[in-house]
């Protein structure tokens, strides 16, 4: 039955108020658009899934990682999209998705084996990408996945020089906590901490410690690379090759923020922010009612931000406060449609100015990755079982019967021991009656000596008694010189 639907002096029906999807001219447009059922007719009438785009020199694949489309970004991955392909200034797939933080696509082409140490034209890796373009959830997903934290460029720069040279304090806690060293140099003797002077100035000075960090003013920069040094008031007091210190060249170029920040550490003769009152900071604000939920330009919590910093007291203050923390006892299933509307949400973490889909197109992709999963789960099954028809055998059932003959190893070893056991037993008990018995015979040896010992005790008793009788007997009738009497 079709509904209408009255528009002024106009009758029209559901299917004329529902909104067409444009035809796309390329299959560029269309994966700029998600729109993932044109770029699969487009591929499949013909059009090379690696065609590049006249304009920016990008594949399909590159332009799926530049403006965030995951869904056709993962199609393009299971139909053999090319991830080495590179752009006019030697960009991967996974450059591009560095520079624009996405980070749900960098992990999906990580996982398809895209090489992570792939350089560009300056022999920079997606990590000095992310880096310099402060996207901290890209950078992680690069280290997670083995990429490494010290890696150069042409320029001898790393990771962290690119972060400290654009400010980026996110990246660089990040890559310090990776184990990324703060004074590493470039070609031109360069720190990190350096790196944040102006261009035009980066080959006239090798500075030590704070300098360059002072003359382009990124406090919050200068702050932690300072913390991370040996001495706090060495770093102050360092020259460069010009002899100038960290305050003149704040002065030179009117940082004021950096001039007060030192003028307070020269006050205190130590460092004004510690962990411990950060932490207290924090409990106030928490105390007060802060906002916990709130989100920063990278879609951040308080909460992520302590988790990916490593921050495990600021995490305990914050986690019975967010609202993340409120979880629904309902169980889901793949029936209920609401499976399909509860799921985190895709695309990138850092950025989200890109792609934009409504709540009905991320559900239908919801439902489309979900039917994708059920049948290769179908089809796997149906491979398995040819393959055992065929007389093969899996890892896992390599493993099961390498469990069950380990099993049956234990098994054995255990009955030999409790074999031996039993014969050790049967001999104690042995011995243990021998003993019993020899315990017995000295009892009765020991009774028979005493009867023994009592006998002769006795007749010693009566050949003593007789003796004092046989005298008694003896005894003249009168003594010598005494009278008789009757």
């Amino acid at each position: 039955m079709r509904v209408l639907v009255h528009f002024g002096t106009r009758m029209m029906t559901t299917a004329e108020v529902v909104k067409k999807k444009p035809n796309y001219t390329s299959v560029h447009e269309a994966v700029k658009a998600g729109d993932v059922e044109q770029l699969a007719s487009m591929i499949k009438s013909g059009t090379s899934i690696n065609e590049v785009d006249v304009v920016h020199k990008f594949t399909p694949l590159q332009c799926a990682a530049h403006s965030g489309s995951l869904e056709c970004l993962q199609w393009l991955l299971w139909h053999g999209a090319d991830t080495t392909c590179v752009t006019v200034r030697g960009w991967t797939a996974a450059h591009l998705a560095a520079i624009r933080g996405q980070d749900a696509c960098m992990q999906a082409l990580l996982l398809s084996g895209t090489d992570a140490a792939a350089r560009d034209g300056r022999g920079c890796t997606a990590a000095h990408l992310a880096a310099a373009h402060g996207h901290s959830y890209t950078l992680q997903t690069l280290l997670r996945t083995g990429a490494d934290v010290n890696v150069s460029d042409r320029n001898d720069w790393k990771p962290v020089h690119y972060a400290a040279f654009h400010g980026r304090l996110g990246c660089l806690q990040l890559l310090v906590r990776w184990g990324a060293c703060v004074d590493d140099v470039d070609n031109n003797g360069n720190l990190p901490v350096s790196l944040s002077l102006p261009c035009h100035c980066l080959n006239t000075f090798c500075e030590l410690n704070a300098h360059l960090a002072a003359v382009e003013g990124h406090l919050h920069c200068f702050k932690f690379l300072v913390r991370k040094m040996a001495g706090l008031t060495d770093t102050l007091k360092a020259r460069n090759d010009r002899g100038e210190t960290p305050r003149d060249l704040a002065e030179r170029f009117y940082k004021d923020n950096i001039l007060q920040y030192i003028d307070g550490v020269e006050k205190e003769k130590e460092h004004p922010e510690t962990q411990e009152a950060a932490e207290r900071c924090l409990q106030w604000l928490v105390e007060m009612g802060a906002d916990c939920d709130i989100t920063n330009d990278a879609g951040e919590t308080p909460e992520d931000v302590a988790k990916r910093l490593g921050h495990l007291a600021a995490v305990e203050l914050l986690t019975p406060r967010t609202a993340n923390n409120i979880s629904s006892d309902e169980e889901l299933n793949a029936n209920n449609i609401k499976f399909f509307e509860t799921h985190g949400v895709e695309g990138s973490t850092d950025s989200k100015e890109d792609l934009t889909l409504d709540k009905a197109e991320k559900k239908n992709a919801r439902i489309r990755a979900y039917h994708k999963i059920k049948e290769l789960q179908r089809l796997l099954e149906i491979a398995y079982s040819n393959y055992r028809q065929l007389g093969g055998v899996t890892e896992e059932e390599r493993k099961m019967k390498k469990e069950e003959r380990k099993v049956d190893k234990a098994v054995r070893e255990l009955e030999a021991q409790l074999e031996f056991e039993r014969v050790r037993r049967e001999k104690l008990e042995s011995q243990l009656d021998d003993y019993r018995a020899e315990i017995n015979q000295l009892r009765q040896g020991r009774v028979k000596t005493r009867a023994a010992s009592a006998a002769f005790a006795e007749s010693e008793t009566i050949a003593k008694s007789c003796k004092d009788k046989n005298k008694v007997k003896k005894q003249p009738v009168c003594s010598p010189g005494g009278v008789r009497l009757r």
